[in-house]
């Protein structure tokens, strides 16, 4: 076997004022540590571009440490084991990792998880049954989205967006989405079993959430912030609830936007709405693991992804999240 001993990885090498370029990167070439006693030597075959690693680009506090400047970027990662000096992994196995954006990397064994390799595409460990899936999952799970509920979901046709009306779906919901692009409109009730779609683009939110809501919605899955909560407050019944995923619309705003003219009505239908954070649900991996791992050895879930390969194309992925270039989870493939 040909030995591993150099890698490339992608740093941040300034912090993005708005959007950022391709000039607030760098690819380096690093040489590999040798490797000592309980470490493990990992080739990265998938890692995953997410947006909310635009918010760890900033500098200050954040529910995440920001990227340090001149380092290489963190993300999911999917890899093989090319050596092992633990007990607990050999070469072979295939790992899941937060050591993205880079080719190989040696680590601790408490920093890998092992997946079955017999799972295809690997990738899905990244999307479907990976922190995508969950946060969907947890998501759904928060606010308790059950059979009738009427949800609409915001980026619809993101990676988390299209999963949670998949699973929302299989809860006996019905489920109305948002995209911005007919093709993405088309895709999510095709493929992913949406009982409504609409492009944004195509005229005013309200108007198109009212026509395929005519009696409103009980449960809004915010990926969007914006214009799509001003809309969800506006058509939410009674007592409805909001999940607070995300809000790419703003994450390269350098001021922040006044919030939602029509956010009383918090107070006068009595809304419930919550935030989000993932690696709060880290303790219910079995939970997930039951329902939505379930749903997918049954092949009850369709497996979006958008693929770019190289880790020299990586850049390209990210920048592609923020104008709508993925259909489902974006993914790097790496070898």
């Amino acid at each position: 076997m040909t030995p591993l001993t150099t890698s490339r990885e992608i740093r941040l090498a300034s912090r993005p004022k708005g959007i950022p370029t391709a000039a607030n990167f760098a690819l380096a070439q690093i040489t590999l540590p040798r490797l000592q006693a309980q470490q493990v030597l990992v080739r990265n075959l998938f890692m995953s571009v997410d947006p909310y690693m635009r918010g760890r680009m900033n500098e200050g506090k954040s529910y995440v440490p920001p990227f340090t400047i001149g380092q290489a970027l963190e993300g999911g990662a999917i890899g093989e084991v090319f050596h092992s000096e633990a007990k607990e992994f050999k070469a072979g196995d295939v790992v899941t990792s937060r050591y993205g954006w880079r080719e190989a990397f040696v680590a601790a064994p408490t920093d890998l998880r092992a997946v079955d390799n017999a799972v295809q595409p690997l990738s899905v460990y990244l999307g479907t049954l990976g922190m995508t899936g969950m946060t969907a999952w947890a998501g759904l799970t928060l606010l308790n989205v059950k059979a009738g509920d009427v949800i609409f979901i915001s980026g619809a046709a993101g990676a988390v967006g299209n999963m949670a009306g998949q699973i929302a779906k299989l809860r006996g919901c019905r489920v109305i989405g948002s995209a911005g692009t007919d093709r993405k409109v088309r895709s999510l009730v095709d493929d992913c079993g949406f009982d409504a779609a609409f492009n944004y683009k195509a005229g005013p939110m309200l108007d198109q959430l009212n026509r395929v809501a005519p009696d409103g919605i009980d449960v809004y899955f915010d990926n969007v912030g914006g214009e799509s909560l001003e809309a969800a407050l506006s058509a939410l019944r009674i007592h409805g609830r909001i999940i607070a995923c995300g809000g790419i619309s703003s994450y390269n705003d350098e001021k922040p936007k006044p919030g939602p003219a029509n956010l009383f009505n918090v107070t006068t239908k009595r809304l419930a709405m919550k935030g989000l954070i993932v690696g709060d649900w880290l303790d219910r991996q079995s939970e997930f693991d039951a329902e939505v791992g379930g749903y997918f050895r049954a092949g009850k879930l369709k497996t979006l992804e958008t693929v770019v390969e190289g880790i020299d194309h990586a850049v390209d992925a990210f920048l592609g999240l923020f104008s709508g270039k993925n259909m489902g989870k974006m993914i790097v493939k790496l070898t």
